[in-house]
Parts: structure tokens; sequence; C-alpha cells
């Protein structure tokens, strides 16, 4: 019996359709950051992770992330180094730390924003609102069932929010 590509259920060109999407997402971010180096874009999608979820231990960010503690702590350095984060000591054990976004990174992340959205703009002129919000909330509603799917801790965490 051989592999007849034909036969492909759909849910197979669903998650190859979403690959693709991510795989021009990072190609996006991969040349606006060429245009503009300096911060790496995983930290600036962890800065942008921390905005959205509000003041977090570095743990708590890792698994949200889905990366090991270490490469948080790398991209924490950085942001650190760049004034885009403001760190704490927690107060319930003050061997830990919290971070949250400084001004001068929520300045950057409006900045970052403005530009994706015009990016996002020009690729989806076409689409009215009502497009793309039936889009956004279909892959919500599918990124819930692959979470629970996965039905680990740490794959249920939704970064949504």
């Amino acid at each position: 019996m051989g592999f007849d590509n034909t036969d492909d259920d759909v849910r197979v060109e669903l998650m190859r359709e979403l690959k693709t999407a991510s795989q021009l997402q990072h190609a996006w971010i991969m040349q606006a950051w060429q245009r503009e180096p300096g911060l790496h874009p995983a930290a600036a999608m962890l800065l942008s992770d921390l905005a959205k979820n509000g003041e977090t231990r570095p743990s708590e960010l890792a698994k949200r992330r889905f990366v090991d503690l270490s490469v948080v702590s790398r991209q924490i350095t950085q942001l650190s180094a760049a004034g885009l984060i403001d760190r704490r000591p927690a107060p319930e054990d003050g061997r830990a730390s919290l971070v949250s976004v400084s001004e001068k990174g929520r300045a950057e992340l409006a900045r970052w924003r403005a530009n994706y959205i015009e990016f996002m703009e020009k690729a989806l002129g076409d689409w009215d609102d009502e497009r793309v919000t039936d889009l956004t909330a279909r892959l919500a509603e599918m990124n819930t069932d692959l979470r629970r799917a996965l039905g680990s801790d740490a794959c249920l965490a939704d970064t949504t929010k």
C-alpha cells in the first residue's frame, strides 16, 4: 500500500495551511528584524506575551512559551539590558523575581504593533473586519481544542488572554 497524497484528510490540510501561515509570519518578523536589527524577534514576542498577561515569574513565561527556563532567562537579560522590562523580587519568595514591561518597553511594543498592523492590512487588504473576526474566532476555538487534546497543564495555558 503506497502513500497517496490525494486522500489526505481535510484536517491534515488545515495543519499544513497553519504551518505555512506560521512560516510566513516568521518570514515577516525576520525581514522586519533585518531592517532594524537589535532585539531578537523571540525576545520581542516574549515582551508582547508579558504585556498581554502582566507581571509574572520567568518560570511562568517559559511555561506559556513552551520553552526551557534558560531560553527565557537569556531573553529577559536582553530585554532588561535594553530597558524594556522591569524586574523586582517576588514578595512571597525574595529569591525569585517578577518581571513586567517597562514604559520604554510599552513604547517599543506600540511601535512594533503599528508595523505589524500595517503589514497585516496590506496583506489582508481585501478582507473586511467580519471575515478577519470570523477566522480569528475559529482559530481560537481550534487552539482550545488542540490544547485539550494535548492534555498537559503546560499546553493548557491559554496565551490569548
